[in-house]
């Protein structure tokens, strides 16, 4: 009798979970909220000086702690410290074994006038000073007064701050001459969940933030051209030459700008979506300026084609940025390098412009599971840019199986449960997050079949966007599509390097036996060609899974995973058996996956 009513009090609190009601009421009841979120709203005030590259920042901060619990102390991400000599990313980049070549020793050989720093002087708490210490990229401050459960909090500071050259994402004076790529140029406040905070140093990956309102007021050049994050509200002139631009960005977890004096600002309204803003330098040679124009009709093509098959773009605007190292997402914006090709222009538009869905608007963390935002980016990228094709092709996702498979045969590989800055290698990391995040997709379509994975992918982004998912919200976002057992795949491809290889061991007249040769279990797509010329498909279901994904192919008996062989008769004679023909599973040892009588 205790346990049923332990078990029905329990499955009333997460039946309650999101109530306004029960939150207010029991803290136990809140605790059983995953996916509660602290909020943070910000009003920053920016004076840049675009001859020296400092600026001063005032900021108020008016924290909502959200969580079921007591805070007793607080972090800021301080990235511009990073570009300093001795920073742990300049000593990261010069002690792995394969450097990124955008950083490499460059950090090393900044002077004083080059490096970049944001420096606090002064923080408070409700008005009163509080005790903080820079600690690398982190500021580390030790609260006055605990923050309560659901209560609001302000923090004012005054910041000095210079902007580095230009070597990761952020900097002056890129490459291609653009002046400002603001990006991580503010100290932002570290993200707290049910996992505690994340107040990583800034060593070589990416961000993790709270979302909240922005409004900015940015003080800077008449001359200079600005875009980025956020809705202009207003202009107006200020001292010594300069102009105040104010701008608000509701419910985004960054604010990025860019700014140059020779920006050509061109424009496209969407016929039933955003405004898309367009910032290139006008001095670029004639065939790069002919490809920002052709870009903006294909850039509204793109946003589509996101909206339609993840989810609706929430926004006013999108901004298409050149600016940065490569290219790199951003909240309403991207900054991407604007001398290439068009094939490379739009790749990298498509690619960036993925990443506000999966980055942006769901937000994992993206230090814990970026292969969740790389990879599930680079999947419905790439499906984009095969739209665009005038000869598609059948498997576009061909090359990160490619990519992924040659890892997991390389004796290289580390599972996707790494933190990003703790890869060995630096090409492991870009395999695993970009190659084998997008194969982990696009093979669950193998595993419940297309038309589930596409209503999985907008499911998950319709139950979980503005809440930080995480691995397990996807794979049971899936499971309540397909109503099948699919744990084991998170288990077996997201967090160990166990492989997938199958193969045919014998056939005689219509006798089959397959093996599993790799740790990894998978139901089994079979294409059997009869000796009388006849072909027939076979579905074999993986026990585990508890059911099967839709299939006009012949079902026959489950293959329990800890049974290394499988033996079935078809119903001719056999010629030829193929496993998996889609390719769509990755196999690592595809020449098992064959055979043939002649």
């Amino acid at each position: 009798m205790k346990k049923f009513i332990f078990s029905f009090f329990c499955s009333v609190l997460m039946c309650s979970c999101g109530s306004t009601e029960v939150m207010a009421q029991s803290p136990s009841a809140k605790k059983m909220d995953c996916h509660w979120q602290q909020h943070v709203d910000y009003d920053m005030e920016i004076d840049m000086d675009v001859n020296t590259f400092q600026y001063k920042g005032k900021q108020k901060l008016v924290y909502t702690n959200n969580s079921p619990d007591v805070l007793n102390r607080i972090y800021y991400h301080l990235y511009f410290n990073a570009f300093q000599p001795g920073s742990e990313m300049d000593v990261r980049s010069r002690t792995i074994a394969d450097p990124s070549p955008k950083i490499a020793d460059r950090i090393s050989k900044l002077q004083p006038s080059e490096i970049g720093y944001i420096k606090v002087n002064s923080l408070k708490q409700n008005g009163k000073s509080i005790s903080h210490e820079t600690v690398g990229t982190v500021l580390e401050v030790k609260l006055n007064k605990p923050i309560q459960p659901g209560e609001k909090v302000t923090f004012d500071m005054d910041f000095d701050a210079q902007v580095p050259v230009q070597i990761r994402r952020s900097g002056r004076n890129n490459k291609e001459g653009v002046a400002l790529s603001m990006t991580q140029w503010y100290p932002k406040l570290a993200e707290y969940d049910d996992e505690g905070w994340h107040a990583d140093p800034y060593i070589g990956r990416e961000f993790h933030g709270v979302w909240g309102d922005f409004d900015v007021k940015l003080t800077i050049d008449k001359d200079y051209v600005v875009g980025g994050t956020g809705y202009l509200k207003d202009e107006s002139k200020a001292g010594g030459g300069k102009k105040t631009l104010h701008f608000e960005a509701p419910k985004v977890h960054d604010f990025t700008w860019a700014a140059d004096p020779d920006f050509i600002h061109d424009t496209l309204k969407m016929p039933n979506g955003p405004t898309l803003h367009f910032y290139y330098k006008k001095d670029l040679a004639p065939e790069y300026l002919e490809n920002w124009k052709k870009l903006q009709p294909d850039t509204a093509k793109l946003m589509t084609y996101f909206s339609d098959n993840i989810g609706q773009y929430p926004y006013d605007q999108y901004s298409v940025i050149q600016g940065g190292d490569g290219g790199m997402e951003y909240a309403m914006c991207t900054l991407i390098t604007g001398k290439r090709s068009y094939g490379s222009l739009l790749g990298v538009t498509a690619h960036e412009m993925a990443h506000t869905w999966f980055q942006f608007l769901l937000a994992t963390n993206e230090a814990k599971h970026e292969w969740m935002d790389e990879g599930f980016t680079s999947y419905i990228s790439t499906l984009a840019e095969n739209e665009f094709r005038n000869t598609k092709s059948d498997n576009p996702l061909s090359g990160s199986y490619r990519g992924y498979i040659a890892l997991a045969n390389s004796g290289y590989e580390q599972p996707l449960t790494t933190h990003a800055d703790r890869y060995a290698y630096n090409q492991v990391y870009g395999v695993s997050a970009y190659s084998k995040g997008a194969v982990f997709m696009a093979q669950l379509g193998y595993i419940v079949g297309e038309d589930n994975l596409k209503k999985t992918i907008k499911k998950y982004f319709n139950d979980f966007a503005f809440k930080h998912p995480k691995p397990i919200d996807f794979v049971r976002t899936a499971e309540r599509v397909t109503d099948l057992e699919l744990d084991w795949y998170l288990i077996d491809f997201g967090q160990t390097t166990n492989t997938i290889d199958y193969g045919i061991k014998s056939v005689e007249g219509k006798s089959i036996t397959l093996e599993r040769i790799g740790l990894m279990p998978m139901p089994i797509d079979l294409s059997v060609t009869y000796t009388d010329g006849s072909k027939e498909a076979f579905y074999i279901p993986l026990q585990m899974m508890r059911g099967e994904k839709p299939t006009s192919a012949t079902i026959i008996d489950d293959w329990a995973w800890a049974m290394p062989t499988y033996t079935f008769n078809a119903n001719k004679a056999v010629k030829s058996v193929e496993i998996d023909a889609s390719q769509m599973m990755a196999d690592v040892k595809r020449e098992n996956n064959m055979f043939n009588l002649d």
